[in-house]
Parts: structure tokens; sequence; C-alpha cells
């Protein structure tokens, strides 16, 4: 077992330490639940699930809203073609809502130009994460959904450090590389005590329009194994869907169908 440094950022070990460290929000913000959505690695289609997750959620009348984490690479703003920029009141920040009501704080809503890159370290990426937890108006959230970078780094470390988080949801595609990396995610979570409410295979087939046949085009779907492997409980396929991935582009997200998600908010909920 690992010992511990007193220095929650650098430190392995799993102790009571780190509930003291949790971040609070300011006084102005209530916030009912946090669900991370996370993968080990980029390129999954992570921000494209969190985004539907939010969606919906929404859609059973829930108050949501999405914490951008993944400041380096923010994608959020562009699935629900959100253009104006954050406002402030010189205190606190106030997150920008979506058509359908769902409140989003990105990085690329507070910069000049949303193509600007974000040229940070580390811990200047963590600290902003925070400031997006704590320095934000989050008004009477029923469900939040924290978009995090992939891999397990500085900021998922902040972020399940700093912020309360009740439960994980990890990405995937069906490739055999990605099993390795999956369990990284998995094995974080464990680390970190917080529960993983469900395993999300992306990408897991094509429905032919014309036969209705599916086609595993990245190989065999091991979703299912993965979770009995992982003692996850709940799992996903999701299907390549090039109506999808253009609705993400035009930013028309809050269109698109969440069906084969509902089991995974069905998880959430209870």
């Amino acid at each position: 077992m690992a010992e511990c440094t007193h220095d929650c950022s650098t430190c392995s070990s799993n102790c009571a330490e780190r509930e003291i460290q949790k971040e609070k929000l300011n006084d102005k913000s209530r916030v009912k639940r946090v669900i991370a959505v996370m993968s080990g690695k980029g390129g999954v289609g992570k921000s494209m699930v969190t985004s539907l997750l939010a969606v919906a959620a929404a859609r059973r009348g829930l108050k949501t809203a999405i914490l951008d984490a993944d400041v380096t690479g923010p994608s959020i703003p562009q699935a629900f073609h959100l253009k104006s920029r954050a406002d402030t009141d010189g205190e606190f920040l106030y997150p920008v809502a979506s058509k359908t009501g769902i409140e989003i704080m990105s990085l690329n809503l507070l910069l000049e130009n949303e193509t600007d890159p974000v040229v940070w370290r580390g811990p200047v990426i963590a600290g902003a994460v925070k400031q997006f937890w704590t320095d934000v108006i989050w008004r009477d959230v029923d469900l939040m959904f924290i978009d995090m970078p992939p891999g397990t780094g500085d900021v998922p470390l902040t972020v399940f450090q700093s912020i309360p988080v009740d439960g994980i949801i990890v990405v995937t595609s069906p490739q055999e590389l990605v099993g390795m990396v999956v369990e990284k995610a998995v094995n974080m979570a464990k680390l970190m005590n917080v529960p993983l409410l469900s395993l999300i295979e992306n990408f897991s087939f094509y429905a032919c329009p014309d036969c209705g046949a599916r086609h595993e085009l990245f190989g065999k779907s091991r979703v299912e194994e993965a979770a009995k492997t992982y003692g996850i409980g709940n799992f996903a396929r999701l299907p390549i869907d090039p109506k999808l991935a253009q609705a993400v582009d035009q930013g028309m997200i809050e269109l698109c169908d969440t069906q084969n998600l509902e089991p995974v908010l069905d998880v959430i909920e209870a």
C-alpha cells in the first residue's frame, strides 16, 4: 500500500484525507449528483457520449449541466452550437444554456476565438477545472456530467480529488488495444473509491440501412465480457451512425436519438 505524502495532488494513497480536500460549491450553486464520463484513450467518442447523456437526461425533465474538463480539447460547445461567451459579474462565471436548457461551462466559452490553442501546463489546467466547479453559478442542477480528458493524468486526478463525483461511466471502442487502456480507467476508479456505473462501447457496429444487418467493422464486441470481468452491472453498445456525426458537426446533437443510452440513465437515476 502506498504511503501518504500529505499532498493529494501527488499521493496515490487511498485515505480519508481525500474527502477533506473536496472543493465546496459557492453559496449560490446547488448540484445534486455528479457523473464523470472518462475513457482510457482519445478518439472513442467520449464527448459525444457525454453530450447524448445530457440530452437524454434533459428529456426526462432533469435540470442537467455539463462541466467540460477536457480543457485542451473542448468539443462540447461545438456539439450544442454554442457561440456566445460565458458571462461574469466580476466574481462568478455563468454557464451558457443550450437550446433545451442544458447548462454548459467550457474553456471555449471563455476564449476570444474558439480556435485559440490552450498552451497551459498541467497545474494551470487542473486549477481551471477546479474553478469551473467553485466559481461558476450552477443553478439547482439535478445531474451534472463531467467530460473528462482521456487517460488518467493530472485533470482526472484533480476531478476525483476535488469534486464529489458520485459515479463513473467509461467509454470505449471494440479494438483489442482499448481493452488494456479501459482497465487503466477501471483501476483508477477503484483507487479513487468511485463506483463504476456503466461501460459504453462506441462504434460497436454498423447497421446497414438497406437490409438491417449488423457489421462489426472494428472487430467483435467485447463490452459484455469486459463488464463481467470488471464487475460492472450495466453496459451499452452504440452504433456507427453517420447522421449522428453530422449532427455533432452541425451543433444539432439535441435532435439526436438517445434510445441506446436510456438503460444507462436508469442506472444513474437509481
